[in-house]
């Protein structure tokens, strides 16, 4: 890994333990490029029959404000769109459980990304949302995932209303598995308790069946998402006018069109 890589890599225990972390603080953006540097790592990771679990956190005091706001535009949000969703199928389809663990802000593209994930692990006071709608867009992958979840009735309220919820309150909807004050110590000693005595090849098994319909949903409800997402919303004013607010720093001017 060079110094400019958005993303650190290395194993722990063994080798049986790959941690990830988003290295781009304060909001570590998920941008084309932090996209493709998890997906690889990902891919190779997996790969390994040895591997028990991935450990994803982040540098800094924030998990990540969200994905590039800039890259949404009509001209770049197809590749981008495209390029995490193969991402979030990537996580999904992940026979190794990955672990999240989150503090401070864990926003749009970089909740979609914690929720392709398995188990969430986040400080009380961390910060939860899909704030895509306030920008006159729509979170696509979480509207796939945040419904296998925490329900559709919770799921509609944070993708409708765009707000946010603290790590307390994503645990009571289990959105969050574990709050802890310090969460990557929380998802480590899980790990070393649940998952490093395991055979990595049952253990593999175990998580595949546990996501089985799942997988297929997600796979079915993504693709008819996206093309919701690029063939419908991007065609309209106020998805492209959000945007450019948002980027230009004024408001919005809302066309209803």
């Amino acid at each position: 890994m060079t110094a400019a890589s958005p993303l650190r890599v290395w194993r722990e225990c063994d080798g049986k333990l790959l941690r990830l972390r988003l290295s781009r603080p304060k909001a570590n953006i998920v941008d084309a490029e932090m996209i493709a540097a998890l997906d690889d790592a990902l891919a190779e990771g997996i790969a390994d029959r040895h591997l028990c679990a991935v450990l994803l956190d982040a540098e800094g005091s924030h998990f990540s404000f969200g994905a590039s706001v800039p890259e949404h535009l009509p001209e770049t949000c197809a590749a981008m769109i495209r390029s995490l969703d193969r991402l979030i199928l990537r996580m999904v389809r992940s026979p190794v459980p990955i672990l999240v663990a989150v503090r401070g802000q864990c926003l749009g593209g970089g909740l979609e990304v914690a929720c392709g994930g398995h188990l969430i692990f986040a400080t009380p006071d961390s910060r939860f949302g899909q704030p895509e709608i306030q920008l006159g867009v729509f979170a696509a992958a979480a509207s796939c995932l945040l419904p296998e979840r925490i329900g559709r009735a919770q799921a509609e309220d944070l993708l409708i209303s765009g707000r946010s919820i603290t790590g307390q309150e994503a645990a009571a909807m289990q959105l969050v598995n574990t709050v802890s004050d310090d969460p990557e110590a929380a998802a480590l000693a899980y790990f070393n308790q649940h998952l490093a005595p395991r055979s990595a090849s049952s253990l593999r098994f175990a998580v595949r069946a546990a996501r089985v319909g799942m997988v297929k949903r997600v796979e079915v409800n993504l693709a008819a998402v996206e093309e919701l997402y690029l063939d419908g919303l991007m065609s309209t004013h106020d998805a492209v006018e959000g945007l450019r607010a948002f980027i230009d720093k004024r408001p919005p001017q809302w066309r209803d069109e």
